[in-house]
């Protein structure tokens, strides 16, 4: 952690004429002794930091001096960001431009800290699809990946259905969620921003000129506030339960989690038993089924009255199962 941010340090100074120490605390995150330490440090390394003395001093690099990233053009530095998901970059077809990065980077930073890519890499690797689920890359993600990257726009076939449907589409970013790429993308003449599945994609064909993109789009914001209208979306019914305390602990890791947390914050107090009755969004009520039959006893659905009834079929057959001798068969 130290070495990024050395080397955080050397690219603000170089960024200003120079700084407070305050103010290189506040952007490093650390404390002015760790600042004048760290400027020791790259001083020792042969980083001509000055620091100014008195009141109004500070720091600064002298003598002109530029870190030696040189040759690193937009296509690679973009990459670098991305340098942590390789598998990512190899689907977008980005994988030679973040190694061609990584390798400019090692030759620019000290020998003591040319096995960083390597020390890195041992210690964090992103693995996005779920367990169980072969990932398939969508055959035109490059292609998509390539319009986002030059902000151009692209005349797109998108399966809608059983049918098709053609968009012409200003591509804004990419996003990968449990092993599917999504495209954010805003239809042209539209102010509005839709999320579309690449793997929908029959053909992207992008165009010649590039697309104004909006400078106040945010891409986490916009797919965390998206990501969360879908899963509400998809709670279209509702339950009436109660909960022993155990069941209310296990409760968000068997439905929705935002629904559960939600539902048991506006629930009455619990009963002199300690069980709660909670009112809860599901999917609907074969989902529901599915999932509150793994709180075994530390759940009674109270309505509607063919889910509890479901319930207690699930019951009677499980009693008759375990008064019966191990291993015969049910009468």
């Amino acid at each position: 952690m130290r070495a990024a941010r050395l080397i955080k340090m050397v690219l603000l100074l170089q960024s200003r004429p120079s700084m407070t120490a305050a103010e290189l605390a506040r952007e490093l995150e650390v404390s002015e002794r760790t600042v004048t330490r760290d400027a020791q440090a790259l001083s020792e390394a042969g980083v001509p930091v000055y620091a100014d003395r008195g009141r109004a001093g500070g720091y600064r690099l002298i003598g002109g001096y530029r870190t030696r990233l040189t040759g690193l053009h937009r296509g690679e530095a973009e990459a670098l960001f991305l340098s942590g998901v390789p598998g990512a970059l190899r689907e977008m077809g980005l994988e030679d431009a973040a190694s061609a990065a990584r390798l400019k980077v090692s030759a620019a930073l000290l020998p003591s800290l040319r096995d960083a890519s390597r020390t890195a890499a041992q210690r964090f690797h992103l693995d996005a699809p779920n367990w169980f689920h072969e990932p398939r890359t969508p055959e035109l993600l490059p292609d998509v990946a390539e319009a986002v990257w030059d902000d151009r726009p692209v005349t797109a076939r998108y399966r809608r259905g059983e049918s098709e449907v053609a968009r012409e589409l200003e591509p804004y970013g990419l996003v990968l969620k449990a092993g599917v790429w999504y495209l954010c993308a805003r239809v042209a003449g539209d102010a509005s921003y839709r999320v579309y599945r690449i793997d929908r994609f029959t053909a992207v064909r992008p165009g010649p000129d590039r697309f104004d993109r909006d400078p106040a789009f945010d891409l986490p914001a916009f797919w965390a506030e998206r990501a969360e209208e879908f899963a509400r979306s998809l709670l279209r019914a509702e339950v009436v339960v109660r909960l022993s305390p155990a069941g209310a602990r296990r409760l968000p890791h068997t439905v929705d989690p935002l629904a559960a947390r939600e539902s048991l914050a506006a629930a009455p107090a619990p009963d002199d038993d300690g069980w709660v009755t909670v009112t809860l969004p599901v999917e609907s009520e074969e989902v529901a089924h599915g999932q509150l039959a793994s709180l075994g006893p530390e759940v009674e659905v109270l309505a509607p009255e063919g889910l509890r009834a479901r319930f207690v079929a699930d019951a009677e057959r499980l009693a008759a199962l375990y008064r019966a001798d191990p291993g015969a068969v049910p009468g």
